[in-house]
């Protein structure tokens, strides 16, 4: 009896002491009022299903929201679930994710549509034909120049030069700089039927397009004494493209730039076609200019 007594009390010792060693060294006594309250505590209170269903369906939204930008009806949706009550109120509206912006396209080149010249060609009601005899192709044309109408036929060719298929695009180039060349004071008259295809051809943006109508221009300019001056008037038909491309320039530093000895450049030849409009254009040229394109600065100015 007394050896069962000594063993349950050394058990009911190293009871208690594993007891305090878990409790930091104290003891917490279980008293009737405590155990009444623990008898008595209620379990948790569960969450109320609204909430789980708001939170559900904020987590879709965000899903959704990954995906796809949000529209502003469903931007209010959201606003509205997260304003019923009962709903968190933490609860935020999803901001749409952030878009860059398109651009403008100023830059960028139009399609060209079929002319006239295409149109008369396959018609068979131009007198001009691709000669292939010698090494080089030329032009050749059917009649004398001096018998064309240039009132008709300038235009079609001028209206050609947006063509870039051949043979359309050869014939263009090639008639129109013969009949500048050899038509002389028949060019003046017929100038004002010559703005309404330059204006298109340059409305193109092609840079191809653009090249070939300043050139042209120039041949224009340089082909009658009067035709500088003719041209004031139309300045603020044709220099509106040149405002906008006078900065595109090749900064290529010490490299070798070939479309330089090629006239490709397209600010390049914007300077010096602004050079020969001014040249030629009289004494009201570079006010009507300065007008349309402010950044120019004349070449007609003395240097000291």
């Amino acid at each position: 009896m007394v050896a069962s007594a000594a063993g349950s009390a050394s058990t009911l010792v190293s009871e208690l002491r594993m007891l305090q060693t878990s409790n930091g060294g104290s003891i917490i006594p279980i008293s009737r009022t405590n155990a009444r309250s623990i008898q008595s505590a209620k379990p948790t209170r569960r969450a109320h299903p609204q909430s789980v269903r708001h939170v559900r369906q904020m987590a879709k939204l965000t899903t959704a929201a990954k995906s796809v930008e949000l529209s502003p009806s469903a931007s209010q949706t959201a606003l509205t679930m997260s304003s019923r009550p009962g709903s968190l109120s933490a609860a935020k509206v999803l901001a749409p994710p952030s878009v860059r912006p398109h651009t403008a396209g100023a830059f960028k080149a139009r399609t060209v549509e079929p002319t006239r010249f295409r149109y008369f060609y396959d018609r068979g009601d131009l007198p001009v034909r691709v000669n292939f005899a010698g090494a080089v192709r030329k032009l050749q044309w059917q009649v004398d120049l001096s018998l064309l109408d240039f009132s008709h036929y300038l235009p079609v060719f001028m209206e050609g030069l947006r063509e870039l298929e051949e043979p359309y695009h050869f014939l263009a180039l090639n008639g129109t700089l013969d009949m500048l060349e050899k038509g002389g004071s028949r060019v003046l008259p017929c100038l004002s039927l010559l703005i309404p295809p330059m204006k298109a051809n340059l409305m193109t943006r092609n840079q191809t397009v653009l090249c070939l109508q300043m050139k042209v221009l120039q041949r224009l300019v340089l082909c009658c004494p009067y035709t500088g001056e003719a041209l004031v008037p139309y300045y603020r038909q044709l220099l509106s493209i040149f405002n906008l491309f006078i900065t595109k320039r090749v900064n290529c530093g010490d490299s070798i730039d070939y479309a330089q000895r090629r006239q490709e450049n397209v600010g390049d030849l914007i300077l010096d076609t602004l050079n020969v409009l001014e040249k030629h254009g009289g004494p009201d040229a570079f006010v009507n200019m300065k007008y349309m394109i402010p950044t120019y600065e004349s070449c007609m100015t003395r240097r000291r």
